[in-house]
């Protein structure tokens, strides 16, 4: 996506950011990539989201990101009607969804729903595919993880 039209998050919204430990730095390098990471324990392979220093199952200290297919399931959604920020009064209503992450031990990730009228009902278990929305304002460039309707699993 290149236009602000396409784009979820109008400007004026308070940019992401990697956290102040870094924990999450390697994954907004990767979307800068439009590549999709997720955490995953190098001891016992569970997969996990989000970052942590310490594994969820085996409490290893020995953690590191993998790609991932960007593909997914509408896990649960909302319809957003009221702006949460005054930046967003024009983008309303918008849809939040979360997507469950098959190939991926089934972790959740959350993003907005994009490329569709947000009056349509949608179903949970729907497929879904990342939408790598890029922005480049005033020389900081970052990528969000959106999500768009699909065909594929």
């Amino acid at each position: 996506m290149t236009t602000e039209q396409q784009n979820a998050l109008p400007h004026g919204l308070p940019i992401p950011a990697p956290s102040v430990d870094g924990l999450g730095a390697e994954f907004w390098d990767a979307t800068r990539r439009h590549e999709l990471l997720v955490q995953r324990c190098n001891d016992c392979r569970n997969w996990q989201w989000g970052p942590e220093h310490i594994c969820h199952h085996c409490h290893s200290w020995d953690l590191a990101y993998e790609p991932v297919e960007p593909t997914g399931a509408i896990y649960s959604w909302e319809r957003v009607w009221h702006p949460v920020h005054p930046a967003l009064v024009n983008a309303l209503p918008y849809m939040v969804v979360l997507v469950e992450l098959p190939q991926a031990g089934n972790v959740r990730m959350v993003g907005n729903l994009v490329g569709q009228d947000p009056e349509i009902p949608i179903e949970i278990g729907q497929n879904v595919e990342a939408v790598f929305e890029d922005h480049d304002e005033d020389g900081k460039g970052y990528t969000l993880v959106q999500w768009m309707l699909s065909e594929k699993v």
